[in-house]
């Protein structure tokens, strides 16, 4: 279940010989003039936030601390070294509303040309950004796109909007559990729930290319780089697979427009600007000369599936009910948002992404209505199938809801199919039933060709539940 002028600021402060002072209105007056680029620069503010500034750094912490477990880094510390002093110089122009974040920086043996920044300031750039950057302006531009991120909150926003729209499966809970970051883990550890805090909208990534642009600038170096780093992107991927970096940043519309305009508003690109650097030439050698390290995806499409379900169940005590599952499959997360799928039943669809394709999710969700009124069962039903469908686009109903009791409880029955993140179509058995913490779904998934040998378990497990009173 699935970016040759006149610069007026030249004649302040210039004293002639022989010449008194001007008059102290048109010392203001001049005053004023100073922070040209400053007034006219595109303001930008984080946006709405249930997360706290702090919270936003211990999430980050704790994702990155399993991004590095299952990222193949570079090892190579006079690269970290390298992208540690240039992410510094571009962190110390970012406007962070006094908010002091512990910026780390990384390099991901990875060929792919991409970088992503967690909350908190914790950035991973793949060696193929820096192999692919013609010059050090073009990976600060990567570098300040990311850390913009990091400053205007986008993945805290991001997550605090798919908890309102109940639209995250298995992961939106786990991101609001008891305790900030303490359910993370609800599919495939910290790494993969911190998908959610990546899913930037096209009006985020353009926000990032203006705060990107300003940092550049602010900094000494081209800001013209962040235009001409993407424009070398779309050039050697037209006609074939968008590369990585627009897939996981959403390609906002006319976006190099949008850059030469806030380079304008800036007040243009004076000649002094920095380019290049030979620490970054050092750096790139460095990285073109690693060995390639293979991506560790646990599951792909054709391999192996897991092995069967053991029929000895053990117990899983949740915050509302209590369950039985194999004790062959393991547990992942907790609270309201729960996982327990086998060994290799769990796909990292990308470097920052993963997927159920085996097993069942628990996920607790507040209902908004009337949950005594006679249709409620089946009017929050709709909605939680709506909310998956928004991060599932081809799920499709196959059998439509039919009332059934789990264990006294009154619920409903519902079958859909979906992409299987190992390939082909899945099932999906969900079982909903209304109880006064919100609505309870168990989410049965497997593969259509498999789900025959699952059917058992799935009976198993739900025959186990037990509500608390």
């Amino acid at each position: 279940m699935k970016y040759p002028r006149t610069d007026s600021r030249s004649f302040l402060g210039r004293t002639l010989r022989g010449f008194v002072l001007v008059p102290t209105s048109l010392a203001i007056l001049c005053l004023g003039l100073v922070p040209l680029a400053d007034a006219q620069r595109t303001s930008l503010k984080p946006g709405w936030n249930m997360f706290t500034p702090q919270q936003d750094v211990e999430l980050g912490k704790r994702v990155a601390m399993d991004a590095q477990k299952q990222l193949a880094l570079c090892n190579a510390p006079r690269v970290d070294a390298y992208l540690t002093a240039l992410g510094m110089k571009l962190a110390a122009k970012l406007p962070t509303r006094g908010v002091q974040y512990p910026f780390e920086f990384h390099c991901v043996n990875d060929k792919a040309i991409n970088a992503f920044a967690l909350p908190g300031g914790y950035v991973f750039i793949n060696r193929g950004a820096i192999e692919a950057a013609d010059n050090e302006a073009q990976l600060a531009a990567v570098m300040a796109h990311e850390l913009s991120h990091v400053a205007l909150r986008h993945g805290t926003n991001q997550a605090t909007k798919a908890e309102a729209a109940q639209g995250i499966l298995g992961i939106a809970g786990g991101l609001f559990g008891d305790t900030v970051g303490g359910a993370l883990m609800t599919q495939l550890g910290a790494f993969a729930a911190g998908g959610v805090l990546l899913r930037y909208s096209r009006t985020a990534e353009s926000q990032a290319d203006i705060m990107g642009t300003q940092v550049l600038y602010d900094a000494g170096y081209d800001p013209r780089a962040m235009a001409q780093f993407f424009e070398k992107l779309g050039a050697e991927t037209k006609g074939k697979l968008p590369a990585e970096f627009f897939s996981d940043h959403p390609n906002p519309e006319h976006r190099v427009e949008r850059v030469d305009e806030e380079i304008e508003k800036l007040g243009g690109t004076p000649s002094s600007m920095k380019r290049d650097s030979v620490e970054f030439e050092a750096a790139k050698r460095e990285v073109l000369a690693l060995p390639v390290v293979k991506k560790n995806v646990p599951v792909a499409p054709g391999s192996a599936p897991p092995a069967a379900p053991s029929g000895n169940l053990i117990a899983y005590q949740g915050t509302s009910y209590t369950l039985s599952y194999p004790d062959n499959w393991r547990k992942y997360g907790d609270g309201k948002d729960v996982s327990f799928a086998p060994d290799r039943g769990v796909v990292q669809t990308n470097s920052t992404q993963a997927a159920l394709a085996y097993g069942m999710e628990v996920s607790v969700t507040s209902y908004q209505g009337d949950a005594n009124a006679a249709a409620a069962l089946e009017t929050s039903t709709e909605q939680f199938i709506a909310g998956l469908r928004k991060t599932n686009p081809n799920l499709r109903v196959t059998k439509e809801s039919q009332r059934v009791h789990l264990n006294g409880q009154p619920g409903l029955s519902t079958y859909l199919s979906n992409d299987s993140p190992v390939g082909g179509q899945e099932t999906d058995w969900i079982i909903t039933v209304l109880r006064p913490e919100g609505l309870v779904a168990f989410i049965c998934v497997a593969p259509q060709n498999t789900y025959a040998g699952y059917e058992k378990t799935y009976s198993a497990i739900l025959d186990s539940v037990r509500f608390s009173q």
